[in-house]
């Protein structure tokens, strides 16, 4: 039986497209062996986010052909599209394959072994008439949660980001396409589900379909007992939205909010479609309709001619409106986006200190969401055994994603234990009691 490798990078929906195509190879008949082994064949689904990421997608590319120089080695992905010359120059590279084009692996691959000559499938990702892709998954690589791709492209064009380039415009997945996969998981055992896309809130744009539709339809799925959503818009988060929402209790209370900024005048530069008072505005939504919602959210600091008044803003910003996660990344210049070009670019000791600021805040306003919920009694859905300083406990997750440990030497995946939290077991682990 011929070997399979996969790697991916990126985003969580490349990590879906990885996954359908380990399916695709899986029902081809070949077997899936982890990529530091030997295999005769290897894909890398490639990720050009930031030009680092671009770098790592060019290393995975050729580490897998120094592991086996006669393997046919597999580059797609958003690397690929974006730089799909030099991705087919590249030394050792077989078989090239763009976004939307995915579906067509085994065909590329069995073009490839009857004429040894490199493989391409890569086309104009921006086309207008560009129709989604239709892969699905029958299994997650998780145990009990599954993400779901139901949307992809973007049309924001924020002046950081490549994405709209890589990715193409919106187009989104049919409603009956999504619930055929969501049965199928809900079959084979899954009970929470995520819907994701490379910008959730478009999905629908081009249709005149709805997010809140999707959901709706999803949430009468038999079997499916947790929604969550992928990363949302600020300017989706209307009062009919929320109120939606509110009204499906397999909805999770647990919503990314994509910031960027608290600062008006870098939002203005980051060409992003809202202003914080649009913002703070969605979160008093979520906050009037559900009792101690997670939110979360993106900062980036650093971007080009951030002054410390605006990072001061942001920060200001930030505590008044306390989140339960943030993720801070420090502004990295991306070729062929506006901002790599702008001037006033800031120098990385400065982005290091502003991240650092940022960071600690994060981790005071985390530890407060969490302890919020200590003596409560929660739900959660547990995962997997773990060892947690030095000791064996299960661990799952509440709706709000807080993440708690059960003592027991029962196999509790795949399984819903209620009791109450009792404290913090380790930095962002608390113990469940009482269950």
């Amino acid at each position: 039986m011929k070997k399979a490798a996969l790697h991916n990078l990126g985003c969580k929906v490349n990590a879906y497209e990885t996954e359908a195509m380990q399916q695709m190879l899986e029902a081809a008949g070949y077997e899936i062996v982890p990529f530091s082994d030997y295999a005769d064949i290897y894909v890398v689904n490639t990720c050009s986010v930031t030009n680092i990421a671009d770098r790592k997608s060019r290393q995975m590319l050729h580490r897998a052909k120094k592991r086996n120089p006669s393997a046919i080695i597999v580059g797609a992905g958003c690397y690929i599209q974006t730089k799909e010359a030099l991705g087919l120059s590249e030394e050792g590279i077989d078989i090239v394959i763009g976004n939307n084009k995915k579906h067509e692996l085994i065909k590329l691959i069995s073009e490839y072994e009857s004429s040894h000559k490199q493989t391409k499938s890569v086309e104009d990702i921006n086309r207008k008439e560009q129709e989604y892709e239709e892969i699905f998954l029958e299994k997650a690589a998780g145990h009990t949660r599954a993400f779901i791709k139901v949307q992809d492209g973007c049309n924001q064009f924020c002046t950081y980001c490549i994405i709209p380039f890589a990715r193409g415009r919106v187009r989104s997945r049919k409603i009956e396409d999504v619930l055929a996969e969501v049965e199928r998981l809900a079959k084979n055992g899954y009970q929470e589900i995520v819907l994701t896309g490379i910008h959730l809130s478009s999905y629908g744009a081009e249709s005149g379909e709805t997010l809140l539709n999707l959901i709706r339809q999803v949430h009468k799925v038999e079997g499916i007992l947790r929604i969550r959503l992928g990363s949302l818009e600020p300017r989706i988060v209307t009062e009919e939205f929320v109120k939606g929402l509110c009204e499906l209790p397999k909805l999770c209370p647990h919503f990314h909010l994509s910031l960027q900024s608290g600062s008006d005048t870098v939002l203005r530069r980051m060409n992003r479609h809202y202003n914080t008072e649009e913002y703070e505005a969605g979160c008093r939504m979520l906050r009037k309709y559900f009792t101690h919602p997670a939110i979360t959210t993106d900062v980036i600091v650093g971007f080009p001619g951030e002054t410390e008044e605006e990072f001061a803003e942001t920060t200001a910003y930030l505590k008044k409106l306390r989140f339960y996660e943030m993720h801070i990344f420090k502004f990295s210049k991306r070729e062929g986006t506006k901002a790599a070009e702008m001037p006033n670019q800031i120098p990385e000791e400065r982005k290091n200190q502003r991240s650092a600021v940022l960071l600690t805040l994060e981790k005071e306003m985390s530890k407060e969401f969490r302890d919020y919920y200590l003596g409560k009694d929660v739900l959660a859905l547990m995962e997997e055994e773990q060892l947690i300083a030095g000791e064996r406990y299960f661990v799952g997750y509440t709706a709000e994603y807080i993440k708690v440990a059960v003592r027991t030497k029962e196999n509790l995946t795949n399984r819903f234990v209620e009791g109450r939290i009792a404290g913090q077991l380790v930095e962002d682990v608390y113990l469940l009691v009482e269950f």
